[in-house]
């Protein structure tokens, strides 16, 4: 008797088993037969800019923070940096020595410089005469063979020097009115357009200590604090361009349903209460990556590769911010 309810109570057992087994298989297959609405999820996305300066310093000084909205012109950042101080210094000493040169060019010798000239010819002037008399005195006793004639040449070269003193005197006073030559002017000037040249070039670098926002949009990152050492080129900060946004979408190529680029697509917004919006494909192209291929089979007939997609919103959609989820109904 015993045995007859062990057999019994085995037989209920194994019956109740698979009782539950054939629940569960009957629950998942209606589950795997879900005609629910199903969804592909993608996020929105905006132009970033990249707010970075030409020359290396220390952040002086934020004038917006995370979160700001800004507009295209706006101060954002303050770098100060002694070495642009220093050159600013260096390149205007620079430009007042040069500009100097060309004033002392142009405008020649000074006027007891050229009295001075004209004093030294009009003495060799004198000079020249008085021995041009001894000369022809001398000429005279020597044509009546009066004189030796060592007493004639001396004379004579006496004589000539001072025709030649007077004319090197008349030379530097004619040089003292005229002025400097073309070619020392045009040397002045020269070095002078250098400096002109120097100044604009670390003018040019004092407005890269003032770093402003390239565009419309939200401060979404900040690099460095205030006080920290920036080198040339670094970011330090990101402004987002709330004007240029898009979607984006990782779609298998099964269920892409022959989307193309120029299509219109109904869009669902979770985070602005369902709000459906529409949008247009301009993107279409197969992700690169290897890890985006996926088998469609255990054993699989074939592999699906993942597309990118996006998506540009019709009209503005007020609210949206970057990062925002957003779903495709299938």
């Amino acid at each position: 008797m015993k045995n007859s309810n062990s057999s019994y109570n085995l037989l209920i057992g194994i019956l109740a088993l698979a009782a539950i087994i054939l629940v569960i298989l009957v629950v998942g297959y209606i589950v795997a037969q879900d005609n629910g609405p199903k969804f592909i999820q993608g996020e929105a996305e905006a132009t970033e800019y990249r707010v970075s300066g030409k020359v290396p310093g220390r952040i002086e000084e934020f004038r917006a923070i995370e979160g700001s909205r800004v507009s295209k012109g706006d101060t954002l950042v303050v770098i100060d940096s002694p070495e642009i101080r220093s050159k600013i210094a260096e390149a205007s000493a620079a430009h007042a020595a040069a500009d100097a040169q060309r004033r002392k060019a142009m405008n020649g010798a000074r006027t007891e410089q050229i009295t001075g000239a004209y004093e030294l010819w009009q003495q060799a002037i004198v000079q020249e005469e008085v021995l041009r008399k001894s000369f022809e005195r001398v000429q005279s006793l020597f044509d009546q063979m009066v004189i030796s004639e060592q007493k004639y040449d001396e004379t004579k070269a006496r004589y000539d020097a001072a025709c030649a003193q007077t004319k090197a005197a008349k030379s530097q006073y004619d040089m003292a009115v005229a002025g400097a030559r073309e070619e020392d002017k045009a040397a002045a000037i020269a070095l002078v357009d250098r400096a002109n040249a120097a100044v604009e070039l670390v003018n040019s670098y004092i407005s890269e200590l003032y770093l402003t926002a390239p565009a419309d949009g939200i401060i979404s990152d900040v690099f460095p604090k205030v006080g920290e050492l920036v080198g040339t080129g670094s970011p330090i900060m990101t402004v987002q361009d709330l004007a240029d946004m898009w979607f984006t979408f990782n779609i298998r190529e099964d269920q892409l349903h022959s989307l193309r680029i120029g299509d219109h697509l109904t869009l669902t917004i979770p985070a602005l209460d369902g709000r459906e919006v529409s949008a247009t494909v301009y993107y279409l192209r197969a992700r690169e990556s290897y890890a985006t291929w996926k088998a469609t089979k255990e054993i699989g007939e074939y592999d699906t590769k993942t597309f990118e997609v996006r998506a540009r919103p019709d009209a503005e959609v007020e609210g949206l911010l970057p990062g925002m989820s957003v779903l495709i109904k299938q």
